[in-house]
């Protein structure tokens, strides 16, 4: 059974959760300079990013390992960047290394910013009513258009909206296969804001819910599923993360070679992992009661192949599902493997990314 509750869980598959994301990173940068200077550490294409708009981007050293995953976030008066809380301080602290006659400044504003995230079927929905019901009596009929305005932001893209007299930028994200909401606001006015959406039909969520949604729509986390020796070729992220187009970056060089040179293999893949039903070698809880742990290791033919990095119990799928990364002779889907874990072998079957399909906004 999952270790999380099923009405959480339900919350966010069919109506509207809530999660307090404030422990992760947030640095500004301003300046006039800033989009050119982005665009040419980090590897998508920031240069292009007008207010309102965003991009999911990472940051490598010039041997093509990631330093960090980010959201890039352009705001008209400042360039928002939504780090790891694990990454916050090494990013600041290289990417103010390399500026020299760049007007670029940066901050961190961690402290100063509060993190919401709103997900599921009904989340515009109740950030509609939340922020209108805010608003003075003369706009509280306004809430349909707010719906309709806030559902229709394609990803990464963002509005402000006011709580009261605090501004709070909303920004799609679609990380967790359901429609959802990124929101960023002073700290001092996040537990208000809180109450407000709970009071307009969002419940509160764990972390491992949120988990659980994540590794059913196949999305590496980094710290988790990537590190500093991960290159995004073998995490996937390639098609998100990286403009091709757009020239130069730390990195770009062993990219491109892998890519060019190599067809894109890589000695390693990140893949999805589907449980079955029953359990190799002796006695124990019904395998839907099992669920691998970070590490186990996976085995074919008594070869050891791989690690696993996530896994949860899939509501959806009835089953654990995992994510991990496997020798790429054994990353093609159909592969059968077996997961390691407490002293048993637990059967498993590599499946295309993600397990389970996005809802439509």
């Amino acid at each position: 059974m999952p270790s999380f509750s099923p009405e959480e869980y339900r919350a966010a598959r069919t109506g509207a959760a809530l999660v307090d994301r404030s422990e992760r990173g947030r640095i500004a940068a301003i300046g006039a300079d800033r989009l050119a200077y982005l665009h040419a550490m980090l590897t998508n294409d920031i240069l292009s990013l007008r207010p309102g708009t965003g991009c999911y981007a990472a940051y490598l050293t010039p041997q093509g390992r990631t330093i960090a995953d980010m959201l890039v976030l352009e705001l008209g008066d400042l360039t928002l960047l939504d780090v790891e809380a694990s990454t916050r301080a090494v990013v600041l602290e290289k990417l103010e290394q390399f500026i020299f006659s760049e007007d670029v400044q940066l901050s961190d504003l961690t402290s100063e910013l509060a993190e919401l995230r709103v997900a599921g079927p009904r989340a515009a929905d109740v950030l509609a009513a939340t922020f209108t019901s805010a608003g003075p009596a003369a706009e509280r009929g306004e809430t349909a258009q707010a719906e309709v305005a806030i559902r229709a932001l394609p990803e990464y893209h963002s509005l402000r909206a006011a709580f009261h007299a605090t501004s709070v930028v909303t920004v799609a994200d679609r990380e967790l296969g359901v429609p959802a909401f990124n929101l960023y606001l002073n700290r001092e006015q996040a537990p208000a804001l809180k109450d407000a959406l709970r009071a307009s039909g969002a419940m509160e969520i764990g972390r491992e819910v949120e988990d659980a949604l994540r590794i059913e729509a196949g999305r590496p986390r980094f710290g988790v599923d990537m590190d500093e020796t991960t290159i995004p070729l073998e995490a996937g992220i390639e098609t998100r993360a990286i403009s091709f187009t757009k020239g130069c970056f730390p990195g770009q060089e062993v990219i491109t070679r892998v890519l060019h040179r190599g067809h894109g293999r890589v000695a390693k893949k990140l893949v999805g992992l589907k449980c079955e039903s029953t359990v190799e070698h002796g006695p124990g809880p019904a395998y839907a009661d099992v669920v691998p742990a970070p590490g186990d290791a996976l085995v074919a033919d008594d070869r050891e192949i791989g690690r696993v990095t996530s896994a949860t119990m899939s509501p959806v799928l009835q089953r654990a599902i995992a994510l991990g990364y496997v020798q790429r002779d054994f990353a093609a889907p159909g592969t059968a493997a077996s997961i390691v874990h407490a002293g048993r072998r637990l059967p498993a079957t590599v499946v295309d990314l993600p397990f389970v399909g996005p809802t439509p906004p």
